[in-house]
């Protein structure tokens, strides 16, 4: 669908228009399930995200409508009476977002209406839900001229998602939205907020996204529980160790100090955060220094740890992963995103890229009866108004 159809779309939903945005979705290369643990990832925006039409009311009243879940209809609240609701499924993140701008005391003096389309496939992990998010925040700073430094809409979007849709996330999903760059990767400390953009000079290879087309209920999976057991292998580390997160540690520190965790399960869950976050900066390194077949291995054993350790993985992206393992021109593969479900990424040789296609392809469906869903990946921008971009 492009701008010209969405528009049209919004004139027969609302019968008006005004402003058009747009947020990406994310892939993340390396640094999983440490954002949350005080250490790195290395995301990318992509080209492809969520579109968002917005104008404005007499009233106080907000009407949302998704061309995604057009059975869902027109879902309405009233601006000085937002509150979750679990029926309101999916219009929660973009209520979460203004609701804490409320908070914040940020203005937002009439109603509006807003219609959103996305095409980042649901539940695939590629954060649709932090993109409907970031789109919905750069909407009403530039409407209501709120004046918010980009990364503070960042940090508002991921407390709309931690207090008002109820998901402990981490921060790292929001960032690469909001501040992702064309042709770049971040490298994200997640404990300080300190980045750096990175070219991705990927040199004749390509990042190759396999949707394992298992869904993940972000919100409903065990993402929560895991994070409760970092934090009480952390608590364990804290009774001889001044460390504030899991991402200060070094591999050899947390070597000599695990056994401080008594409870096994959480001890390798603190393994991962520790290993991954490590991985995360090794990686960077060696992509800056055009070693991809390295940066390749540590993929592997990123997936490798978020399956032993983390227990993250599952059938469905263990059978991506172990599939692209085994093709002609992979530098490396891994889960991407939470896990439970979602996407892969794989490391692969332009000039197999479509072999690799058709023969994971087809070793998944016959693995998992499930057929997986291809995309090569394209770096893109940050969330904004499109209007400036024409």
């Amino acid at each position: 669908m492009n701008q010209l159809a969405l528009r049209s779309k919004f004139n027969e939903v609302f019968k008006k228009e005004k402003l058009y945005f747009f947020a990406p979705g994310r892939v993340n290369l390396i640094g999983e399930h440490t954002d949350y643990n005080g250490g790195h990832v290395f995301p990318c925006a992509l080209s492809f995200g969520t579109h968002c039409v917005f104008c404005k009311r007499d009233d106080p009243k907000i009407r949302l409508y998704s061309l995604n879940f057009p059975n869902q209809g027109v879902i309405e609240a009233d601006l000085d009476n937002i509150a979750y609701d679990k029926k309101q499924d999916w219009a929660n993140y973009p209520l979460g977002v203004i609701k804490t701008l409320q908070n914040h005391g940020y203005v937002i003096d009439q109603g509006f209406e807003l219609l959103f389309w996305g095409d980042i496939p649901n539940g695939a992990g590629l954060s649709s839900s932090a993109s409907i998010e970031l789109a919905t925040a750069v909407a009403m700073n530039k409407v209501f001229n709120l004046y918010i430094p980009q990364v503070e809409l960042v940090k508002f979007c991921q407390e709309a998602e931690n207090k008002f849709v109820g998901m402990n996330c981490g921060i790292m999903d929001q960032f690469a939205i909001g501040m992702g760059k064309e042709g770049n990767a971040i490298l994200l400390d997640c404990n300080t907020l300190d980045y750096e953009y990175a070219p991705l000079d990927l040199k004749g290879m390509s990042i190759v996204i396999m949707n394992s087309n298992k869904r993940r209920e972000l919100a409903d999976s065990k993402y929560n529980e895991r994070r409760g057991e970092c934090e009480r292998a952390l608590k364990a580390l804290q009774t001889q160790l001044p460390i504030k997160s899991l991402g200060e540690l070094s591999v050899e520190e947390f070597e000599k100090h695990k056994d401080l965790i008594v409870n096994p399960v959480e001890r390798k869950r603190a393994k991962h955060a520790v290993y991954e976050n490590q991985r995360t900066l090794e990686a960077v390194k060696k992509l800056k220094e055009g070693d991809l077949a390295t940066f390749g291995k540590l993929m592997n054993e990123s997936h490798v740890s978020l399956r032993d350790d983390y227990e993250v993985t599952g059938k469905e992206l263990d059978a991506l992963a172990e599939a692209a393992w085994a093709q002609q021109g992979v530098l490396g593969a891994r889960m991407t995103g939470a896990g439970f479900g979602g996407c892969a990424i794989a490391l692969v040789k332009d000039a197999d890229v479509k072999k690799f296609i058709d023969n994971v392809g087809k070793i998944y469906h016959d693995k998992t009866g499930l057929r997986a869903d291809f995309y090569i990946a394209s770096v893109g921008g940050p969330a904004r108004e499109m209007e400036k971009m024409y």
